[in-house]
């Protein structure tokens, strides 16, 4: 009864923990964007000429490589005002999960 109980509140611990985020992550697979910041003027999105990218690689929740800031991103293309800002991400079993800023800009 006790291994039934514990598997219980394991499988409900799973699935509650995507419950703070905007955007929750598929159980096994996910793999979906998401807008970080969006412009301030009425007149709807514009996105900028020039794009930029960082990347961050989560292994097993344990070691994370990399940088996926936005400082990052506009260094990348040589932005200087940043426009619009987006975030993908992917993620296979939980093993291996990659975040990646794509910014525009001027």
């Amino acid at each position: 009864m006790k291994k039934i109980g514990l598997f219980i509140l394991l499988i409900s611990i799973c699935m509650l923990v995507g419950c703070a985020r905007p955007y929750s992550p598929g159980l096994l697979i996910s793999n979906y964007d998401y807008p970080a910041s969006t412009p301030d003027d009425a007149s709807g999105l514009q996105l900028g000429a020039k794009t930029g990218t960082s990347q961050m690689i989560n292994y097993l929740g344990w070691v994370a490589i990399g940088d996926a800031s936005i400082k990052t991103a506009a260094k990348d293309a040589g932005i200087t005002k940043v426009k619009t800002v987006d975030v993908h991400y992917d993620s296979i079993l939980g093993i291996i999960n990659t975040t990646t800023t794509t910014i525009t800009g001027d």
